[in-house]
């Protein structure tokens, strides 16, 4: 299992938004998460619009395309997109860079 973390940045006049989007993410995205590879899924979004992720999985590439397969990520990304900053035409789950790992404590 990989460790993966990334950053993306949310419009800051939309940080209040994003965070209520998150208490209720739909059963079947988190369903669609889990089936596609994704685990230990997590969020951290700091006051400025920083968003950091972190998740664990076989292989980043192959779970995120996966979830690109998938109509309920479809709609996820788009009512999402306009949330974000930088994206340049890209779905919010496209624009993931992961972030080398540089030390773990086991």
């Amino acid at each position: 299992m990989k460790r993966v973390c990334f950053h993306l940045r949310v419009r800051p006049d939309r940080v209040a938004e994003y965070r209520q989007r998150h208490m209720d993410v739909w059963p079947e995205m988190q369903d669609a998460l889990r089936a596609t590879g994704w685990h230990n899924y997590t969020l951290f979004l700091a006051d400025d619009g920083l968003v950091t992720g972190y998740l664990e999985c076989e292989d980043f590439e192959e779970s995120v395309g996966a979830m690109g397969h998938l109509e309920v990520n479809r709609r996820w990304q788009e009512e999402m997109a306009g949330l974000f900053e930088d994206m340049e035409g890209s779905q919010p789950d496209r624009a993931m860079r992961p972030l080398p790992e540089i030390f773990h404590v086991d």
